[in-house]
């Protein structure tokens, strides 16, 4: 598949290798993406990958959304592009407000790191499209605030309007309406808790997650490349690891 996909790293990710075997292996191209950079790229796709972004000292995500990169992650999400964000990706996303709600701690208070059972409830999407609603998934999940929460206003234009994504089946963390990844009204933008990226290999405990970075690969391969001028040259890389 020729997709190319633009992987955001920012100070304390440590999922975004993940993410570029796992759209590698399905046959896609993948390139990190320094936080400091102003422009995202010759890229179809753009992923927000997990991990702790600038440490997480305030709140999850909410540092992280004044990094260079996002205005241009926003300008290409405006403009039709696949912007996915995992787990501390979602939260990044939710703090920059391309997507309804935020995460707040885990109800226990305690750090998961297990499987879990999430279904596929809406196929609208650049994550799900293609895959039957109803699909039962086993994928990992890795956080401690994980916790979806909104007003009851955002939650019930969520069911309504269809954007509820992934659901899980025995909620571990407590979130609302069980929901573990919501999407915006053109489905473009995509946040989700759960790693697909990590259960795409057979060696490292299954393989449910090809389902969704393979809709993700054919989302990117089918869009236009007519996009704003600052995305299509990047001016820095995360090769040198500048601190912003």
């Amino acid at each position: 598949m020729s997709a190319r996909i633009g992987v955001v790293v920012f100070p304390g990710s440590n999922c975004e290798h993940d993410v570029v075997e796992a759209v590698e292996s399905l046959g896609g191209t993948a390139e990190l993406v320094w936080h400091g950079a102003t422009a995202l790229g010759q890229v179809g796709g753009v992923v927000l990958p997990g991990g702790f972004a600038h440490g997480d000292y305030l709140r999850p995500g909410a540092i992280a959304r004044f990094s260079p990169v996002m205005e241009a992650v926003r300008e290409f999400a405006a403009a039709g592009g696949p912007v996915v964000g995992i787990c501390n990706g979602f939260q990044v996303l939710t703090e920059a407000g391309l997507l309804p709600g935020a995460l707040q701690k885990n109800a226990g208070l305690r750090f998961l790191c297990r499987d879990v059972t999430v279904r596929v409830d809406d196929a609208g999407s650049v994550l799900t499209a293609g895959v039957e609603p109803g699909t039962e998934l086993t994928l990992p999940v890795n956080h401690f605030d994980g916790n979806y929460t909104a007003d009851r206003r955002t939650l019930d234009e969520l069911r309504a309007e269809g954007l509820v994504v992934l659901r899980y089946v025995g909620n571990p963390n407590g979130s609302a309406d069980d929901i573990a990844g919501v999407r915006n009204p053109e489905g473009n933008v995509v946040g989700l808790m759960p790693h697909p990226e990590r259960a795409c290999n057979p060696l490292v405990g299954g393989t449910d997650g090809r389902l969704l970075i393979r809709a993700l690969l054919e989302s990117a391969a089918q869009l236009p490349r007519v996009m704003p001028a600052r995305l299509s040259t990047a001016e820095s890389t995360p090769t040198s690891r500048q601190t912003a």
